[in-house]
């Protein structure tokens, strides 16, 4: 029996090898072969080693943030969307705010050789416009959060925190800690 199960095994492994002497990715290859990818298209090797040690830990840190936002992001759509149905955009979200996110990938749309942010409209917008869209429907989130300013300041401190990392500073261990702090904050009174 471990005779079969080493062959089959090693058969995997020489697979693997085979597989990554073709260079090809696919969606199932390893992170340090994306990684690899990356750094080969990025020049990441001309780059200042310091600044490359500093930039990834800040990359950590962003991770949580963004991932994070688009939580918020589809916390807001789920409650609308119960409430209001297909047409919670239209009928929950401000014009100011619709116009903002319309003008955005509108104008994102014109760089026909760049990545959009997505389909929905929300995507196109910030943090101070997800408080303003709870703001503007509380009666369907007041069950959720405690309070606008509670939501608004979470926000604000990830933004600022965001804001930081997105322009190449790099944030203390308190700011670090205060981020994850107001993840947990959240996930503990609105849920994953």
């Amino acid at each position: 029996m471990d005779d079969k199960l080493y062959s089959f095994v090693m058969r995997g492994e020489l697979t693997k090898v085979a597989l990554d002497r073709t260079g090809v990715i696919s969606k199932h290859a390893s992170t340090d072969m994306l990684n690899k990818k990356y750094i080969e298209s990025l020049s990441l090797d001309l780059l200042d080693d310091e600044y490359i040690s500093t930039a990834k830990l800040m990359a950590t840190v962003y991770t949580a943030i963004a991932a994070f936002e688009n939580m918020v992001r589809a916390f807001v759509i789920k409650v609308l969307m119960e409430s209001k149905g297909e047409n919670w955009w239209e009928e929950s979200v401000s014009e100011k705010i619709r116009n903002k996110a319309e003008s955005r990938k509108v104008e994102e749309e014109k760089i026909k050789w760049h990545s959009q942010r997505g389909d929905s409209l929300i995507n196109y917008t910030e943090f101070g416009d997800l408080a303003a869209i709870m703001q503007q429907n509380y009666h369907l989130f007041e069950d959720h959060i405690i309070s606008i300013d509670w939501a608004r300041q979470i926000f604000t401190t990830l933004e600022r925190s965001r804001n930081v990392i997105m322009h190449s500073g790099k944030l203390g261990l308190r700011d670090i800690e205060r981020i994850g702090t107001n993840i947990r904050d959240w996930i503990s009174q609105v849920g994953g």
